[in-house]
């Protein structure tokens, strides 16, 4: 017996098996992952709202949407708008349907050009919008939100939502670490993200937003089959983030 021989398509056996066998441990976990938590589907649609020119409409449905709110000092959201736009927006900008829409009030149009000349550098920003309504709608828009956090006297935050393709507000219903679910510790949600906050952006919300795109490109090819949770079905999630 020619054990050299033996030897080498053994090699080259193991060399052909083993990722094929990693590729099938990994076949469950692609088909089978925990999607996205809708935390609340009451959110409403930019109807009060319109964009820097007539004749764009820009519409929350159809649209995997980030949803801020930067009112009537945008330049005072500056690290806000550079964080959103340089870990969010320029991670995403590539996937369909995705787009970054910043609810502002009537009056700030010019104030929003120069806050859009600060964090573009000359890039495409084809996906991030600006609309503009009156304090009311505004302070609507965001009482269809899911939080427990309120605008500042000028109608902003540095929390951003996520929004998906049906107007459903998505997020973690339960937030808590391994260590914490260990504990039994009390069930807490993440309905919302915080741009000042690095981590949360990178980590958190660039995850949530990647697995809201696995679930439609799965809803395509026809492979989805995921149960989504809702906010109703954990009782204890009532407790706001």
């Amino acid at each position: 017996m020619d054990y050299k021989k033996v030897g080498i398509y053994l090699i080259l056996g193991v060399l052909f098996f083993l990722p094929v066998t990693f590729l099938l441990f990994l076949y469950p976990a692609t088909h089978n992952y925990n999607p996205l938590d809708i935390v609340n589907e009451e959110v409403l649609e930019l109807k009060a709202f319109r964009a820097t020119t007539k004749e764009d409409t820009i519409q929350l449905r159809d649209h995997i949407t980030v949803l801020g709110f930067f009112g009537t000092q945008p330049m005072d959201k500056l690290i806000t708008a550079s964080n959103l736009k340089e870990l969010v927006y320029d991670k995403f900008k590539g996937f369909k349907k995705f787009q970054v829409v910043i609810v502002m009030p009537y009056g700030t149009e010019n104030t929003v050009e120069n806050l859009r000349k600060e964090i573009s550098l000359y890039e495409d920003l084809r996906f991030l919008h600006f609309v503009f309504g009156q304090p009311k709608a505004i302070t609507k828009l965001f009482g269809s939100l899911k939080h427990n956090i309120s605008l500042d006297k000028n109608y902003a935050t540095d929390n951003v939502f996520i929004v998906d393709k049906d107007l459903y507000q998505r997020g973690r219903i339960d937030d808590r670490t391994d260590n914490e679910i260990e504990r039994d510790g009390v069930v807490y949600g993440l309905n919302f993200y915080n741009c000042l906050e690095v981590a949360t952006i990178k980590n958190k919300m660039s995850e949530d937003l990647r697995i809201l795109f696995t679930e439609y490109r799965q809803k395509r090819k026809g492979e989805f089959n995921s149960y989504t949770r809702r906010a109703g079905d954990i009782k204890s999630s009532d407790e706001k983030n």
